[in-house]
């Protein structure tokens, strides 16, 4: 697959570098500068510096948008926000993947679309962007693609306590197998869906529903929790 030049990516950011060699710095994985015998700059430095840059913009976005909310649900929200799926999932959307250069082994390994790997470059875009532009260049990108459009509406997603990975710790606990979700079903007009979703895990099965796929899916993991706990409770 042949690597996109890093200048269009500018075009999708709507940003142009003073300094373009940050960019290409942020877009360099360490297999392919160690194939250069080290002549060019890989892009964990940058990565490092753009994952201090990101939870600090998150936390004070958040703590700006909820100045009465306690540390640890603030800090529960900016988990999400900065985590690998998250942001595996807007380097998707920007498609950075293919702007990547890689080393031949990552290339053929399918490293353009590995979510550990795209992640890391969406934390050193973020530092170029700083390094380049400053804080205000930064918290642009930040705002415009890793933050919820509005804060307020997206409360109910960001605040959610965890259940689909607290499910699937106590069933891999105590060795019962995987969980499947599935959309059981959608109603209402498209801006304001509601969706249901069926979980099912250890011969039981629970519902949740909500006003996005994942609400209702931790809302189904918290139902199928309670009946897993219950279960292993009495056979104990």
């Amino acid at each position: 697959m042949p690597r996109l030049p890093a200048e269009k990516l500018e075009d999708v950011l709507g940003y142009r570098f003073r300094n373009r060699e940050l960019l290409f710095e942020a877009l360099t994985h360490s297999s392919f500068a160690r194939e250069k015998s080290g002549q060019i700059r890989d892009n964990e430095q940058l990565e490092f510096l753009g994952d201090a840059v990101l939870s600090f913009v998150v936390s004070a976005k958040l703590a700006e948008a909820f100045p009465d909310y306690p540390e640890g649900k603030l800090s529960r929200a900016r988990a999400r926000l900065v985590g690998t799926d998250h942001l595996s999932a807007i380097a998707e959307r920007l498609e950075l993947g293919a702007y990547l250069s890689l080393g031949r082994g990552e290339e053929k390994t399918g490293g353009r679309s590995k979510c550990r790997l795209t992640a890391n470059a969406l934390e050193a875009l973020v530092a170029a962007l700083y390094r380049d532009g400053g804080l205000r260049a930064a918290q642009r990108f930040i705002s415009r693609f890793v933050l919820p459009k509005d804060l307020a509406k997206a409360r109910d997603e960001l605040f959610l306590i965890d259940y689909k990975s607290a499910l699937q710790e106590r069933l891999q606990a105590a060795r019962l197998g995987t969980v499947s979700y599935r959309v059981a079903a959608e109603q209402g007009p498209e801006h304001r869906k509601t969706f249901l979703v069926e979980v099912s895990a250890f011969n039981e099965s629970a519902q949740g529903s909500g006003e996005s796929k994942k609400v209702a899916e931790q809302e189904a993991a918290r139902a199928l929790l309670e009946i897993v706990d219950r279960k292993l409770s009495s056979n104990e």
